[in-house]
């Protein structure tokens, strides 16, 4: 099949995803169909098989990028020297990683359920694979004396959860700057686990 006049692989394939991003984190991916992202694309249906297989690998892709970069980004800091430290920098590290990623986030945890059982053991895999960095900075603060909780499977999904709220009402510009709201959640997370 002959490609769409003016189409380049390299381009092409990052604004379908682009496109995909957006409609589905706007629409919902159940509501959003081929022809609508190849119409924001601007290229025929029938050439977003030439990207990709179907609806359900750009999902798959969408949400797998975003793990992927998460994790990556994650393993490059520069681990403090305590479990107190650490865990600033988690919480520092995951509200601004992801105010800046509001769409993906949002398809992140809403839309796992549109995740074909095999798609979605491979992206739950990589979520308990960041939620376990959490969970070692608490069992490792326990171990020192410096955090107590009463589980911390428990306390890292909490923590988690707590941190997430911030993509759903925080506005740049607000009332308060990031650092503050930064501060503001650490001292929240830091009193959640400490003794």
């Amino acid at each position: 099949m002959a490609r769409t006049q003016g189409s380049h692989s390299d381009i092409t394939g990052p604004r379908i995803r682009k496109a995909a991003l957006r409609l589905f984190a706007q629409q919902g991916y159940a509501a959003v169909s081929m022809r609508q992202i190849a119409a924001d694309v601007g290229v025929q249906a029938g050439a977003l098989y030439n990207y990709t297989p179907d609806k359900q690998s750009l999902l798959y892709r969408l949400m797998n990028d975003h793990m992927q970069h998460l994790l990556s980004t994650y393993a490059k800091l520069e681990r403090p020297a305590t479990a107190l430290e650490a865990l600033r920098q988690f919480v520092g590290f995951h509200i601004r990683f992801h105010l800046e990623r509001p769409d993906e986030v949002f398809i992140a945890y809403m839309e796992l359920r549109n995740l074909t059982p095999e798609n979605f053991g491979e992206i739950e895999a990589l979520r308990r694979a960041y939620e376990d960095s959490l969970e070692q900075i608490l069992k490792d603060g326990q171990e020192v004396g410096a955090f107590l909780v009463a589980d911390t499977k428990m306390a890292t999904l909490a923590v988690i959860a707590m941190l997430n709220g911030v993509m759903t009402w925080y506005r740049a510009g607000g009332r308060l700057s990031l650092d503050e709201v930064e501060q503001v959640y650490w001292d929240m997370v830091r009193r959640s686990v400490t003794a």
